[in-house]
Formats: C-alpha cells, structure tokens, sequence
C-alpha cells in the first residue's frame, strides 16, 4: 500500500515550535504515514537579505526534527528549476517516489489565495490538502472541497519573522525554539 506523505512547504527561516506543534498534529489527526518539510529555496530572483542560506535553513529542520521517525527534512526543492512552483515539485515527487501518495499541508490563509497557484485546478484534482485554522480566514472558494481536510491544530501566534526581530534585539527566544535549533542559533551570529 502506498505510504501517504504530508508535504508541509516553508522557507523555516528559523523552524519554530509553532512549525513543529502543527508538523507532530497533522501527523496525530490525519491518514498520513509521514511528514516532510519542504525546505522553500532562496528565489534568485529576489532580493530576500534576511533569508538564511537554505542549506542552514534546512540544517535547523533536521535538528528540530530530530530523530522522529515520520518526519523529514526535503532538500528535493533545491534541485528544480528557480522560482520553484508547487505544481513542479509535485510532478517530480511523484515520478521520483511512485510508491508514495503526496498531499500538501497548508494554513487557511494560503488556501484562501489558493486560486491565485499556477495550475491550482490540477493541484487539487490530483491531492488532498490538509489545512490547519488561521483567525480570521474560512478557506474562501476551497473552504468544502471535498478534497481539502480540516484539521483543527492549535493556533500559534508565532512568526519567524517576530522570531529574527527578536534575535537581532538580543532577546532571548529559547521556548519559541526546538532546544537544538536554539542552541545552534545562540552559537552562531544568524539573525544578529
């Protein structure tokens, strides 16, 4: 039988606890086997100073995760053509891994825009959409497809980007962190 894997796309520019409270949810209170973290690659195309360098932003996902066996961090983006679309990553994947059967893990904030994807129609035709609550947003156009799951995750009012401001101010973070991408960024000038 083919192993259901969850794609969970983001630049994790740090993984925080919010990322990985949603990862462990999703994987507890739905049919996948699996959880990968799409590691979003660095756009050449924009100017994005404050993005880390997607080899450590996908180093942080690989110690947040740790040793939890149903998850994954994916470098797979970081092979395809620039700026990488979804639909792209989703042919690739399914060519490369036949066994596997791919849903994509998104907010409902991204499922509201979710119209605005390049070839959103065949994205939806081919797999399911796992979405967690975001205040404020009911899915728009794709709020009772019958092809998008609900999954009522806790709500994390956490940001990376509230994340870096705090780190540049020399705020302590650690709760907001996995303790190793903590320790890895308290080691090192990331964000300062």
């Amino acid at each position: 039988m083919a192993k259901h894997v969850g794609l969970y796309f983001g630049t994790f520019n740090p993984v925080h606890i919010g990322h990985m409270i949603i990862a462990q949810f999703m994987l507890e209170h739905s049919s996948m086997d699996e959880l990968w973290f799409m590691v979003t690659p660095h756009n050449p195309h924009k100017k994005k100073s404050s993005l880390l360098d997607d080899r450590q932003r996908l180093h942080m996902v690989e110690l947040a995760i740790d040793d939890h066996v149903s998850m994954k961090a994916s470098d797979e983006e970081f092979h395809l053509p620039q700026p990488s679309y979804t639909i792209t990553t989703l042919a690739h994947l399914r060519e490369k891994y036949p066994d596997k059967t791919f849903s994509l893990i998104m907010g409902m904030d991204n499922l509201q825009s979710f119209h605005k994807w390049k070839n959103h129609e065949r994205i939806i035709e081919q797999h399911d959409i796992y979405v967690y609550p975001r205040p404020g947003y009911d899915g728009g156009l794709f709020g009772d497809h019958p092809k998008v799951h609900i999954i009522p995750a806790p709500n994390m009012e956490l940001s990376s980007t509230q994340i870096r401001n705090a780190l540049k101010s020399g705020k302590n973070v650690s709760f907001m962190l996995p303790q190793r991408v903590w320790d890895y960024l308290d080691s090192n000038t990331y964000y300062k």
